[in-house]
């Protein structure tokens, strides 16, 4: 006997059987027990989630023996005829292979003769966005008023590219992808039918891996069946999807939390030996995130390690998360654009590390030991404040002809010296912001905000918009500006119009100064003159920039 796939012997031959597009059944079973039928009906929905098949059942059900009704018997010639396709009046036709007007016009000439075997003529027109719009004009008239044993029954994957004058002769139907756990649980029923072992997991698995759609999902499990040797085991499925091992993301994650980017790369080129899919491992470290997200507001979805779920929950913060997600989605795009994809996984986990606020603020390697004094702030998980740590013995210092000038840590940060003491604030907002030296969220915070009081380092300043008054960032402006006095700060932040001197505006009027310089300069060029002269030219506007200073070791040039 030859082997039928699982898509084709499991196809639903009535509503009842019908999985996960209940709004359409009910909506389709009311009209038939009440006869409250349409001429034309159009089904819209992505690949695999019951277009043809509800046009079937619906054939059927106009047309079985025992009347028109939402339970056709699937006995009679008709309902058998349906199914096996080899029912004369009702007429399956791909637009995809016959878009023409001259199909269409064959069609509908046909469509004015009574049926010959059943109650109506079902014409049954799949993907038909395909059809050329001289077919679509054709059918217009036709489609509106059809003889009264005529039913048009319309399925297509992209309704916008269906003329808005077919849609308006339609009753439509948007049929929903089918959520993950209703595949797997119809996938068991299949399976426990079939008589083949298989795990609830790997059943999982597949249900996500369909994308919605229970016709591959179906394929997929033919597919596990014979990849695992007649059942469907996790490990099997998991190597056959090319899934990532949870066990990579959490050690990704547990050496990102620590700061440790070594072990990042070690993490990277292990994935590599173990020809792990880069692409894939993005998509579940996105997906990972997003548990970890929904854990810290207290809803612990599905999740391959529960405990480790929640235990990154209470050591990322909120606003990390968000960063961490659009960090990882956005490297997934560009994934392609690496020379391959080992480097360009591995850049976004350094570009990871790097937004990550305690490393951002961190010296390099090479200048830590020359300044000392420079200590980053001790990563912070939630908004709360941190308790203090106890005080740590200042280190040696070496002897010098100048006392050190770069800022002491603040009070209860584990290398800060001991009689450190605090700076000053001299109120010039816009230079502090340029001495600052940090990135991100923080940065944009300094250079876009007006000073509108400060008395010693209680300071209150005013941002133009609500998102860099978030508790996370000013947070993290907080331990920033502590970090570079030495001493603890009290920030206050307002929301409002910005009209003050900020260093974002000093930036940009240096800019135009500078702009100004180079042109009076390129202008004034008795070279650049003779040619404007003799040759009568001007010059481009917009093609005067001003130079970069540089500088060199060995002097200025």
């Amino acid at each position: 006997m030859t082997h039928l796939a699982l898509a084709r012997k499991w196809r639903p031959r009535d509503f009842d059987s019908l999985v996960g597009q209940e709004h359409v059944v009910r909506a389709l079973s009311h009209a038939l027990g009440t006869k409250r039928l349409h001429h034309a009906y159009l089904f819209t929905g992505t690949r695999g989630v019951g277009k043809t098949t509800i046009a079937r059942i619906l054939a059927k059900a106009l047309n079985c023996e025992h009347g028109v009704q939402a339970r056709p018997c699937g006995e009679c010639d008709a309902c058998t005829g349906i199914d096996a396709g080899r029912f004369a009046d009702c007429i399956e036709l791909d637009a995809a292979s016959n878009r023409g007007v001259d199909e269409m016009t064959q069609l509908l000439e046909n469509a004015v003769y009574a049926p010959t075997a059943g109650r109506y003529k079902v014409y049954v027109i799949d993907e038909v966005h395909m059809l050329s719009t001289h077919a679509f004009n054709a059918m217009l008239k036709t489609l509106e008023e059809p003889p009264p044993h005529v039913v048009f029954v319309l399925a297509t994957t992209d309704p916008q590219r269906v003329p808005v004058t077919v849609l308006s002769r339609c009753l439509q139907f948007n049929l929903k992808n089918m959520p993950a756990p209703a595949i797997a649980a119809h996938l068991s029923v299949v399976l426990q039918a079939e008589g083949v072992a298989h795990d609830a997991r790997a059943l999982d698995r597949i249900g996500r891996a369909a994308s919605g759609s229970m016709r591959d999902a179906l394929s997929l499990l033919d597919q596990a069946i014979a990849f695992g040797g007649g059942s469907v085991r996790e490990a099997e499925v998991r190597e056959m999807l090319g899934l990532v091992d949870a066990g990579w993301l959490v050690r990704l994650l547990e050496a990102l939390v620590a700061g440790d980017g070594r072990a990042l790369v070690e993490v990277a080129d292990a994935m590599l030996e173990a020809n792990a899919p880069f692409e894939r491992a993005l998509s579940d470290l996105a997906q990972l995130l997003q548990r970890i997200a929904l854990a810290r507001i207290g809803v612990l979805g599905d999740a391959d390690d529960p405990d480790a779920v929640q235990r990154f929950a209470q050591q990322i913060s909120a606003e990390d998360l968000q960063v961490y997600y659009q960090i990882v989605t956005h490297g997934a795009r560009e994934l392609a654009l690496a020379p391959d994809a080992h480097t360009g996984f591995t850049m976004v986990l350094l570009r990871l590390l790097a937004f990550r606020p305690s490393f951002a603020a961190e010296p390099a390697r090479g200048d830590r030991d020359a300044s000392p004094a420079r200590t980053a702030m001790p990563r912070i998980a939630s908004d709360a404040p941190s308790p203090a740590a106890p005080p740590q013995p200042a280190p040696p210092q070496p002897a010098r002809s100048q006392p050190a000038q770069s800022p002491a840590a603040p009070a209860g940060v584990a290398g800060a010296p001991a009689a450190a003491a605090p700076l000053p604030f001299d109120g010039d907002w816009p230079a502090l912001a340029a001495r600052l030296g940090v990135g991100g969220l923080v940065r944009q915070f300094m250079e876009q905000s007006e000073l509108l009081a400060a008395d010693g380092l209680r300071i209150r300043v005013r941002v133009p918009i609500r998102p860099l008054a978030e508790p996370g960032t000013v947070r993290r402006v907080r331990d920033a500006l502590a970090a570079h006095f030495g001493a603890e700060v009290r920030l206050d932040v307002e929301v409002g119009r910005v009209q003050g001197p900020t260093a974002a505006v000093a930036s940009a009027q240096e800019r135009a100064q500078r702009q100004a310089q180079a042109q009076a300069a390129i202008e004034s060029d008795p070279f650049v003159r003779t040619l404007i002269d003799e040759f009568d030219g001007s010059i481009v506007p917009g093609s005067v920039r001003p130079s970069e200073q540089r500088q060199t070791t060995g002097g200025s040039e």
